[in-house]
């Protein structure tokens, strides 16, 4: 490089005389060895200025700017060395003509290079992927840039919905609208859009993802505006479309009085602590500034990744402890929350995979009705201000043990609540949560990774969906404002086909559903059938009667409750009945206390074989 900026050196110089003077000009000896040695003034302020640090292939603006004023202090280093040495022959218009050409040389030769290497680059690697970015505001521009360095992506073009930039050029590509963009994807055999408009509404994004979803492109898009507050976008900083993003959920934010009331200073237990739902419910509590939090967990490796992770964010003034134990413990639980003083309790332990609880029928009963009970029993001997029990729209006319279960759990809260005792008891039933084990989402994932096939249980059933961290959240402050036997509900939005979403999946995926109109598809979705204890779709409420809450995504249901007096006996003969696996019995008494319960029969021949 310094031998090439020397030769340009001395090359600008004669260039600039010729040009003062109308005719090819050779000087003479004075004149010459002033233009001859010229480079040996250059080279060493380009050095000093850092021209040479700059790799040629990376070259941006600013490296043109350190240019600009290596050879602006040259040009004027060199034009007063020749008035000062008295060298005859030198016209001041010379020096002016001279700084602006090796100006231009200089940028022009280092502009050349870069894109000769990155012409070769991408020449040579035939494996990158042709990408269009999707808006050309400022991450949009940002990301191109980036991308001129990507060993892994090629940019196309830009889109964009404003019409006066249409057809125009930015950063070499060219800006197209929306209505070309099928077009251009199957001529230019574009693989992936990238959606860079962090401020676009969750309506917009939608619409756009709706647009998208039939192409056979990967969609991806950048973090939200506060991600990109410090003016770096990065090729890292590129995600696959979540699937919140495909549901379209409305966010309201939290009333910050209803999350702090039953938290903060507090002596907070989270029963469950290492679960989906237990360990957003930890890590959302640490936020908030409890005087201590206490993790009880059964699972030994559960326990250790939820103490761990919180271990990350320790706060000053907040202990953490991790428990292991059974929540059917009555006694331990008790001593917890005595030894501690316990204020309040989120009980989020329980089995809640459907067809495990449903071949697991006495354990299902044992940890969710009786750990309940337990754990219930316990707040109320430590006088534990506040209990939330984490319910499910399962629980609604169930027609699973898992679902039954839940509900007898409600019923011992409300009957419980009616009795004379210093903790308040409510209970808060929501659906389906993104991404919880035993989510579908993670499986369909797994499979769409595999290869396929998709498994859905059946093309018409449907579900709601809601954000582990949304659910969480919505529950802390439904517990606030609880008065004592209260079932919350939550404002789950609008239910969503599951097999809709699997082939939402697919197609996001940049893959196309394989079935009998596209024979030569790339994942191909089965029906296996409803499992034991499934239902098509999920209720929120048992009768009519809701009311609404200050929170506009929580309501309260007005449900029957039955006494202590008549519950307590049914309780203890479905322990039993747990105690000794009669199966027969557990669905008799799960029959006669929960309202619509509708067992599956298809498992008979499996779970009563023995006793016939």
């Amino acid at each position: 490089m310094m031998l090439v900026d020397s030769f340009i050196v001395i090359l600008i110089l004669l260039i600039s005389f010729s040009l003062r003077l109308g005719e090819w000009f050779w000087p003479e000896q004075d004149i010459l060895w002033t233009i001859i040695t010229a480079p040996i003034l250059a080279v060493p302020i380009f050095i000093s200025l850092g021209l040479y640090r700059t790799v040629i292939r990376f070259i941006g603006f600013q490296e043109l700017w350190v240019v600009f004023q290596a050879v602006s202090l040259y040009a004027l280093l060199w034009g007063i060395i020749g008035f000062m040495g008295s060298i005859e022959g030198i016209p001041r218009s010379v020096i002016i003509i001279n700084w602006l050409l090796l100006v231009l040389a200089l940028t022009a030769t280092r502009a050349i290079t870069k894109w000769l290497f990155l012409t070769l680059a991408n020449n040579k690697n035939l494996s990158l992927k042709n990408v269009l970015i999707y808006g050309a505001g400022s991450a949009g521009r940002q990301l191109s840039r980036a991308l001129e360095q990507s060993s892994e992506y090629r940019p196309v073009a830009l889109i964009d919905d404003l019409i006066e930039i249409q057809n125009q050029t930015i950063n070499g590509l060219k800006v197209i609208s929306i209505k070309n963009l099928e077009e251009l994807i199957n001529r230019k055999n574009i693989t992936e859009v990238f959606l860079a408009i962090p401020s676009l509404s969750r309506k917009r994004r939608s619409e756009i993802i709706e647009f998208l979803e039939p192409l056979p492109v990967i969609v991806r898009s950048l973090p939200s505006v506060s991600d990109l507050a410090q003016g770096r976008v990065e090729i890292d900083d590129l995600r696959k479309i979540n699937i919140k993003d495909i549901l379209g959920r409305k966010s309201i934010a939290p009333r910050h009085s209803l999350l702090e009331t039953k938290i903060t200073n507090k002596v907070v237990l989270v029963s469950g602590a290492g679960g989906s739902i237990g360990s957003e419910l930890s890590r959302q509590i640490y936020s908030l500034k409890p005087h201590k939090l206490i993790l009880f967990e059964l699972s030994e490796s559960s326990l250790y990744h939820i103490e761990q992770e919180l271990k990350l964010f320790e706060q000053d003034g907040i202990e953490v402890f991790p428990i292991l134990g059974s929540v059917r413990d009555q006694a331990k639980l008790e001593n917890i929350c005595k030894h501690f003083k316990v204020q309040t309790i989120y009980h989020a332990a329980a089995y809640k995979h459907v067809p495990l609880v449903e071949f697991n029928q006495a354990e299902g009963v044992l940890n969710n009705v009786i750990g309940t009970l337990s754990a219930v029993q316990a707040a109320i001997e430590a006088e534990v201000e506040t209990f939330v029990l984490i319910s499910t729209d399962k629980a609604v006319r169930p027609t699973s043990v898992m679902g039954a279960t839940k509900r007898v759990s409600e019923l011992i809260l409300q009957a419980l609540a009616q009795k004379t005792s210093k903790t308040c008891f409510s209970m808060v039933r929501f659906g389906n949560v993104l991404e919880s084990s035993g989510s579908v989402i993670p499986l369909f994932n797994k499979q769409i990774k595999g290869g396929g096939p998709i498994t859905v249980t059946d093309k018409n059933i449907v579900r709601y969906f809601m954000t582990i961290p949304e659910a969480v959240q919505l529950v802390i402050q439904a517990g606030a404002m609880g008065s004592g036997g209260d079932v919350f509900l939550l404002d789950m939005g609008k239910p969503i086909k599951i097999n809709d979403l699997a082939v939402k999946m697919i197609q996001l995926s940049g893959l196309q559903v394989k079935d009998k109109e596209h024979p030569n598809g790339d994942i191909e979705i089965k029906y296996t059938g409803l499992r034991p204890g499934e239902k098509l779709f999920e209720e929120l409420l048992v009768g009519e009667d809701v009311i609404k809450t200050e929170h506009p995504l929580i309501m309260r249901a007005e449900e029957e409750s039955i006494d202590w007096l008549v519950l307590e006996p049914i309780v203890h003969k479905l322990y039993e009945a747990s105690k000794n696996a009669d199966f027969l019995e557990i669905r008799r008494i799960l029959t006669e206390v929960v309202a619509g319960y509708s067992p599956q029969s298809d498992i008979d021949d499996f779970l009563f074989k023995k006793n016939e």
